[in-house]
């Protein structure tokens, strides 16, 4: 069995481009990470999710990375990894912000 320290990285991203553009499919989102994975070679998970807040709601995804026991990395690089995926979605998705929560601390990538 093999171990390692926990630390996980969660991108949360809306679908909608902007504030009253198009919506990214989740077949988009999935195809945009499986080129990052194998171009970096990197796992991640994949969900759809939907935020509601103050008067509105909008549908979008949760991206996940972890400490896989299999392959550890510290969690300084985990981090950096998430921010590079948010900053791709936010350039093709076409995003003002996109949230990456992580363990110790939450960025807002603007």
């Amino acid at each position: 069995m093999q171990t390692t320290n926990t630390f996980t990285a969660t991108i949360y991203i809306g679908s909608k481009e902007g504030y009253n553009g198009k919506y990214y499919t989740y077949q988009e989102a999935k195809q945009i990470l499986q080129d990052y994975c194998n171009n970096v070679s990197y796992g991640l998970t994949l969900k759809s999710t939907e935020f509601i807040y103050k008067d509105g709601n909008e549908l979008g995804f949760e991206i996940g990375l972890i400490n896989y026991p299999r392959f550890p990395s510290t969690s300084e690089e985990i981090s950096q990894k998430a921010i590079e995926i948010a900053e791709i979605f936010k350039n093709k998705f076409n995003q003002y912000r996109i949230s990456v929560v992580c363990n110790d601390k939450t960025y807002l990538i603007e």
